[in-house]
């Protein structure tokens, strides 16, 4: 059993313990680190680990083994230094990075001391968008030519304040809350993208914001991407892949339709998980025997590429070619 730190505990951090905590056969947390911990004191002790408000004790604590960070982003990357330097696996919520450049300091650290490394993107978890990619993997519906993508939720509603209100944190309206799961779907689903064309058009400031984010997209191979983000609105989730051979696209977290050519729709339904928990039970099983883990750092570094084109093309209004 892993003995796991969680640090930040705030709604995500939370629902990262819940996610885990008596469920997981390879993993616990035993330490949680909050700058407030009596707002979090009756959380921990229900379920059952202890508190503090440091993270460097946390690191340095020798039966601390894995270390989960829910911290805000521009943290994110001396924390994984940190922990990688102790030699300590690392889970890091998205996004990683704003930058680049910072996705690819911390890449390097996990890279040098050699460690797991893990990053949230649950959302390549859902029973449709696994079976999705498999279908897209298997060139069941020939090459990719164009995807379509949404993602809306209504958290921007039920809650203020906090990184989602600072545009130093949450730059693009609700791209760096809800687009990026999107923008992680296409990266997983076609691979690099090479120049991006995004709006973001914002009628009602934070808080309860209302803006629209949407992005015209090409990859390096060729196929273009459409997606949109609405934030605030009532959640939805699409990821639509259209190819030479046929369709194929999630609607939610268990409905999955798929099209060939000259045939008629097929509309395969799967059992609901709990995406979180697969992928915390995926990290832990990286740490305990080696097995890779679901995203690779490549995939982290071009998802936050093409996020930073993204807030560059809001910025100046016109298409800008994608950093590698």
């Amino acid at each position: 059993m892993i003995d796991a730190a969680i640090v930040g505990l705030g709604r995500w951090g939370k629902g990262i313990v819940e996610a885990a905590q008596g469920k997981s056969q390879r993993l616990r947390f035993m330490r949680g680190v909050c700058k407030e911990p009596e707002l979090v004191r009756d959380f921990a002790e229900m379920h059952g680990f202890e508190l503090s408000t440091e993270f460097s004790d946390a690191v340095a604590d020798p039966r601390v083994q894995a270390v989960f960070l829910a911290t805000p982003h521009s943290l994110h990357v001396d924390q994984i230094a940190a922990v990688a330097a102790a030699g300590k696996p690392v889970w890091c919520e998205k996004p990683l990075a704003l930058t680049r450049a910072e996705a690819e300091r911390a890449v390097a650290a996990v890279t040098k001391a050699k460690v797991v490394f893990g990053l949230g993107n649950n959302k390549r978890c859902f029973a449709s968008m696994r079976e999705l990619k498999r279908i897209v993997a298997a060139g069941t519906i020939g090459d990719v030519l164009h995807i379509e993508g949404h993602f809306s939720n209504e958290h921007s509603t039920r809650v203020k304040g906090g990184w989602r209100d600072d545009p130093r944190e949450s730059p693009g309206g609700g791209m760096t809350g809800g687009g990026l799961h999107i923008l992680d779907a296409f990266v997983n689903l076609a691979g690099p993208i090479a120049v991006v064309d995004a709006r973001l058009f914002s009628p009602k400031p934070p808080p309860d914001p209302r803006d629209v984010a949407a992005a015209l997209v090409q990859f390096e191979s060729g196929a273009t991407g459409l997606f949109a983000t609405v934030r605030a609105a009532p959640m939805y989730w699409r990821v639509h892949v259209f190819g030479t051979k046929g369709s194929v696209e999630s609607r939610d977290e268990t409905t999955l339709t798929v099209a060939r050519i000259g045939e008629k729709p097929e509309t395969l339904t799967f059992p609901q998980v709990d995406s979180l928990a697969v992928l915390i039970e995926a990290f832990a099983e990286s740490v305990e025997t080696g097995k890779p883990f679901p995203v690779a750092t490549s995939d982290m570094l071009d998802v936050v590429a093409a996020f930073e084109a993204i807030i560059r093309s809001m910025a100046e209004g016109r298409p800008v070619a994608v950093r590698r």
